[in-house]
């Protein structure tokens, strides 16, 4: 099969440490799984008297629209070239959703952070899941757009490149890796990076860097944002030295954060 993404969609990804896939989903599939997320809410979506609160957090969705968002043919080809073939595990729940509302109010969670990949000492506390330099359990996180995204509805944040500065963060860390607490502290220490947001229509997925750090914002639109961030799950660890194959571009980017070249 022909590649979806170019030697300069590669290249991007290895270095600003994301991409951008529109049209990875129809948008009647979004719809399907809006109408899914608004029966689960206490709200009318017709009515924003009752749109109380900043966001809504669901998740862990298995129904037929969430499963086929998640395993088109171009993104199953795009995690070919991202991650390597038969290295990933295909997505049978969609994960968190963090549906958020036009408010005033704090939404609480808008702080930066790299996304967790496996348990600490106690598997029930999200803040001790832990992250290492071979992102153990993670390939990719994602980023599925259900609805339209513009620059007033909440996009994700996204400082380009800060992957590469997170590997650096991590290598001392070793196997064991930093916790989702741990880690969100030191990242106040890297360097100034730009920041996107990741806008788009419905039917938009951005595939990132599993330790690209990124933020949630507040909604300062009109109409609810629906976005989906499930992980892309691993066979096995990333390889990041010693291999005689080469290295996919999830790999490659923590070989150019940590300078390891040959």
């Amino acid at each position: 099969m022909p590649n979806v993404l170019s030697k300069n969609q590669l290249d991007e990804f290895i270095h600003n440490g994301f991409v951008r896939i529109d049209q990875a989903f129809s948008p009647e599939i979004a719809q399907a799984a809006r109408q899914i997320l608004w029966n689960d809410m206490d709200v009318d979506p017709d009515d924003p008297s009752t749109w109380t609160k900043p966001v809504i957090r669901l998740g862990m969705y298995t129904q037929e629209p969430f499963v086929q968002a998640a395993n088109t043919e171009i993104l199953h080809r795009a995690f070919d070239q991202l991650v390597g073939p038969g290295k990933w595990i295909p997505c049978r729940s969609m994960g968190t959703f963090p549906v958020r509302f036009p408010s005033t109010d704090d939404p609480g969670d808008t702080g930066w952070h790299v996304d967790a990949s496996f348990p600490g000492a106690d598997p029930a506390n999200f803040f001790e899941w832990r992250v290492n330099i071979r992102s153990k359990g993670r390939a990719l996180l994602m980023l599925f757009l259900f609805s339209d995204v513009g620059e007033n509805d909440a996009p994700t944040r996204i400082r380009v490149g800060s992957h590469r500065d997170v590997a650096r963060l991590l290598k001392p860390a070793g196997e064991q890796g930093l916790s989702f607490r741990e880690l969100a502290g030191k990242l106040a220490e890297l360097p100034v990076r730009n920041e996107l947001t990741a806008t788009g229509k419905a039917g938009t997925v951005y595939l990132c860097h599993p330790f690209l750090a990124h933020a949630a914002q507040p909604h300062h639109g009109t109409e609810p944002r629906f976005l989906a961030q499930p992980p892309l799950l691993t066979r096995a660890d990333l390889r990041i030295e010693g291999s005689e194959r080469g290295y996919f571009p999830v790999e490659e980017a923590i070989r150019v954060g940590l300078e390891i070249s040959g």
